[in-house]
């Protein structure tokens, strides 16, 4: 017997993994507690019944502080096996990932997560496979709203001459910049210490990430904007992928699809967590917001934000209900 094999053997027996066995390393950059890492959990558990115990997932990296950058690229390299981050860090690589993240383009929760279920859905996953990833599953996370630290926004006016935070994507950039505000493209992982220190005026998120992230304690105007909808996505490495027979595959994708329902169920029990987190602080809730405002600003802005033939076109499905 070749010394590899007889080694993969040994290990086997020493660690008590069957033969061929793999553990899967996953990272995000929320604590172990939050809904995506979680989701991740279950993923892990429906992974082993369905490979007999043949495979795991660890997510060791829960508790990381990496940017979601790195953690692409390291999925990419196939030094890191999976990762979930926002569609909006791939915004630049894969250009219809923008889609879902649109202001005003999905109308609720609900509507994302029809999109997402759907066939535009599984047509921004496929996309990711040219840039050496493999999208295995959205993981969705509401409507995102406006928070600021000096002045409460009410509506689209008041973000004129803000230091706004947007995220790392050319779409949100410009369009912000187009009605007044000062866009800074900034990651996750800096967004605190960049409104406790006045680099940012305010930022945007959804709610349960707002309490998680300890920006309610900052920026305590928050404004129930719901002007666009959070989405992630859990990515494989294609690399590591292509080492896999088509059955564990199989058991990868089914077992990420059949996660995202306690992600959803999770995340909504976060969201009602997230307003009780936040009423009872003193954080001012800015009810009485003008969307029509913002959506008045924002939509014409669409024809000259979106370059790319093939995401106008995927914008007028969504719109057209398709």
């Amino acid at each position: 017997m070749p010394v590899v094999r007889v080694l993969v053997f040994l290990a086997a027996v020493l660690t008590g993994f069957p033969a061929g066995a793999r553990e899967f390393r996953s990272s995000d950059t929320y604590p172990f507690e939050y809904p995506t890492v979680q989701a991740v959990v279950q993923m892990d558990k429906l992974l082993r019944e369905r490979t007999k115990g043949r495979h795991r997932i660890d997510p060791i990296g829960a508790d990381d502080r990496n940017s979601e950058s790195f953690l692409v690229a390291q999925v990419r390299a196939g030094m890191l096996d999976m990762a979930r981050v926002n569609l909006a860090v791939l915004n630049r690589t894969v250009p219809v990932t923008v889609v879902p993240t649109l202001p005003f383009l999905l109308k609720s929760t609900a509507h994302l997560r029809h999109v997402l279920d759907g066939p535009i859905g599984n047509e921004i996953l496929d996309a990711l496979e040219a840039q050496g990833l493999i999208g295995l599953a959205f993981y969705d996370a509401g409507p995102r709203s406006l928070y600021s630290v000096r002045r409460p926004i009410r509506r689209v006016s008041d973000l004129k001459g803000m230091k706004l935070r947007v995220q790392q994507s050319d779409v949100w950039s410009s369009m912000m910049r187009a009605i007044g505000a000062e866009p800074v493209a900034m990651p996750p992982e800096r967004l605190l210490a960049g409104l406790q220190t006045g680099v940012l005026d305010a930022a945007d998120n959804d709610l349960p990430s707002y309490v998680a992230t300890g920006h309610y304690r900052v920026a305590r105007h928050c404004s129930l904007t719901e002007h666009a909808m959070s989405a992630g996505v859990l990515i494989f490495s294609r690399r590591v992928w292509e080492e896999l027979s088509p059955e564990d595959q199989a058991a990868l994708r089914s077992a990420a699809r059949d996660s995202v329902s306690t992600l959803r169920t999770l995340q909504d029990d976060a969201e009602i967590a997230a307003r009780s987190a936040i009423g009872s602080s003193n954080v001012e809730i800015i009810a009485d917001v003008d969307r029509k405002s913002f959506v008045d600003a924002l939509l014409p802005l669409y024809p000259i934000a979106l370059d790319n033939a093939r995401v106008r076109a995927m914008v007028a499905r969504v719109q057209a209900g398709n």
